[in-house]
């Protein structure tokens, strides 16, 4: 795949976009191991002023090299704002910076963002929807795909139907569904079965999001949704054969089946996985505490599904030197048992 692109038959794996989460180095090291057909970047805001160019390749640097990361997976830009004019300038700004395609965020629910005029607010004013779509559709070439982030709804997941279909309308090439309202924020359950009506109803590429962490996870939001075409986020850092998994499944990589494989949490598995998150992070931002702060939000989120001794005791390191020293003593003392 050269562009961010989505085709009703063709099956694609797409990684998240995560505020603070999904940033520069991540990116590269996601997609290093394969399995993603594409990315979205986190968001940039747009509120008074139209963004300038250097802002794109400050949060986006793979623009400088063609749009792609290090190991070539594309990475499509994703903007939010409420004002279709701004929001349109902005999109053009960000093709003229490298951007192959653009994507809308109407989903994010940061109380922040939503006071504000962003997000996951705009779910509340279908029209708007539509009007910021066309706007954006219609300021950008045609060989330019631009799609839209959504929830259900900002406490109604019904909302979802008018919602879609009034993105759709405004031109959207594609729409990615997030299968929770605002008001549930990321509290489980993932209500799949509106991504699935919304595929009925509407002639459009959907994409299925929310709480796939493991591949049996995937396998039910597939049968649910009957959906071809898949976002993960979490789950890629819980998980990380996941998105190997998941593209095996998908026909997109052919190899031995990943899924056969187990994955135990040891130390052992996750120190080189950590070590090559480090080299990666180190190189795209020199500071240390960077790569400790990323892993440590990591950690987090393989705790949020299995909960280890080890990982809390990491959580407490003071430094890089200290976090892999603590790791490398945890993988020895467990190997000798």
């Amino acid at each position: 795949m050269k562009t961010p692109e989505i085709q009703s038959h063709i099956p694609a794996l797409i990684l998240a976009p995560m505020e603070g989460v999904t940033d520069f180095p991540m990116r590269a090291f996601l997609t290093e191991r394969g399995g993603f057909s594409f990315c979205v970047s986190e968001f940039l805001r747009v509120s008074q002023d139209l963004l300038p160019r250097r802002t794109y390749l400050e949060h986006i640097p793979e623009l400088i090299h063609q749009g792609k990361t290090a190991s070539g997976t594309p990475v499509q830009v994703q903007l939010l704002g409420g004002d279709p004019e701004k929001m349109a300038h902005c999109a053009l700004n960000a093709v003229r910076a490298g951007a192959t395609a653009v994507d809308l965020n109407f989903g994010c629910p940061a109380p922040t963002v939503n006071r504000h005029d962003g997000g996951a607010s705009l779910l509340k004013t279908p029209t708007r929807i539509y009007s910021i779509v066309k706007a954006v559709r219609s300021m950008l070439p045609s060989t330019i795909p631009v799609s839209a982030k959504l929830r259900l709804g900002w406490e109604d997941m019904n909302d979802i139907f008018v919602n879609a279909e009034q993105a759709a309308l405004g031109g959207a090439s594609w729409l990615t569904i997030h299968a929770r309202t605002r008001m549930q924020g990321y509290t489980p359950p993932a209500h799949w079965k509106y991504i699935g009506e919304v595929k009925k109803q509407l002639n459009l590429p959907i994409i299925a999001n929310g709480e796939i962490w493991t591949f049996e996870d995937f396998l039910r939001c597939q049968e649910v949704t009957q959906c071809t075409h898949f976002m993960i986020g979490r789950g890629a850092l819980a998980h990380p054969l996941l998105p190997q998994q998941i593209a095996q499944s998908l026909g997109l990589l052919h190899s031995s089946p990943t899924h056969a494989l187990s994955w135990s949490h040891s130390a052992e598995e996750w120190l080189p996985l950590f070590k090559r998150f480090s080299e990666i992070a180190t190189h795209y931002a020199p500071h240390s505490r960077y790569a400790l702060k990323r892993m440590k939000q990591w950690l987090g989120f393989i705790r949020m599904k299995t909960p280890l001794p080890w990982m809390d005791q990491l959580r407490k390191s003071e430094n890089l030197h200290d976090f892999f020293e603590l790791l490398g003593a945890i993988n020895q003392d467990h190997s000798t048992r």
